[in-house]
């Protein structure tokens, strides 16, 4: 029996409510990653587990609250680009941590902990584990792992404690993209800690398995960033600094290019060779 791939995509800011956000990224992965060990295996999709991360929700209820009694109460104009402004600019300031039990920053990393439970269950706790994240998701997901790898004893989040998987100890592949982390480098004095990419525990499973860390960023993309400026030690943790021209012939020029990169055919290439070269070595092929 071959060995599985489990994939967490972590979506960022604005208004989702589906959990199919990334039914199409997902749809791309599994085809891409097919054609590519159609001669190795049977049925190549299946040794995909893909779980969408869904966060928004955390926030939705109270952002539509204040854009009713704010907005739509007082009869604001520019109502479409407040609501904009709102579910965007407010999913940023409401993830900031503060010093309260059960604040959002917590209630958005048990999101993340109860996905990687299911990913666990179903790809297997020693599965190597592949997180795929855009804009502030990837600001959530350094955040999540940070945690689970400098202060372990105070993640509440994991739901199953002896899963590696869970614990993050199995993570190899890291693909960030149109990521605001750089901007949030200006809360700290020293900015110089990034996650480990792969997992420094990822060798007690997988001994010779190799990770990486690649960053998609488009130059006419206002809230995309490349991370190996930042700081010495992010040149070093962050393999690439990947530029892509993402979004179509009205976006791809422009700010809106941001919402792009989830489905962009370059970027999915990428990140399906760094599934298909893991596989091969976790699989021996």
């Amino acid at each position: 029996m071959y060995k599985k791939i489990a994939i967490a995509i972590i979506h960022g800011m604005g208004d989702q409510k589906e959990e199919d956000f990334a039914k199409e990224t997902i749809e791309k992965i599994r085809n891409e990653f097919a054609k590519k060990l159609e001669y190795l295996v049977e049925d190549p999709a299946s040794q995909l587990v893909i779980q969408p991360i869904l966060w928004a929700t955390v926030f939705n209820d109270r952002e539509e609250e204040l854009f009713k009694i704010l907005v739509q109460d007082n009869e604001l104009n520019y109502q479409g680009l407040r609501r904009f402004l709102i579910t965007y600019l407010g999913d940023a300031i409401a993830y900031q941590p503060v010093e309260t039990a059960r604040q959002n920053y917590e209630r958005v990393h048990k999101k993340i902990g109860e996905h990687l439970n299911i990913l666990s269950v179903i790809a297997g706790d020693l599965a190597p584990l592949c997180v795929i994240s855009h804009s502030l998701g990837s600001v959530i997901a350094s955040n999540y792992f940070y945690d689970l790898q400098f202060k372990q004893n105070e993640v509440t989040s994991i739901v199953n404690e002896s899963s590696p998987l869970e614990r993050g100890d199995t993570l190899t592949l890291f693909y960030t993209m149109g990521t605001t982390l750089p901007l949030w480098s200006l809360r700290y004095y020293n900015f110089s800690r990034p996650i480990n990419i792969p997992s420094r525990s990822l060798q007690n499973y997988h001994p010779g398995l190799n990770g990486e860390w690649i960053n998609f960023y488009n130059k006419n993309d206002v809230l995309g960033f490349p991370l190996r400026p930042v700081d010495e030690n992010y040149h070093a943790a962050v393999n690439e600094d990947r530029e892509v021209k993402v979004g179509n012939i009205l976006t791809s020029w422009n700010p809106l290019s941001h919402s792009s990169y989830l489905t962009d055919e370059h970027v999915i290439d990428r990140i399906v060779d760094g599934l298909v070269l893991t596989w091969k070595q976790i699989n021996n092929k």
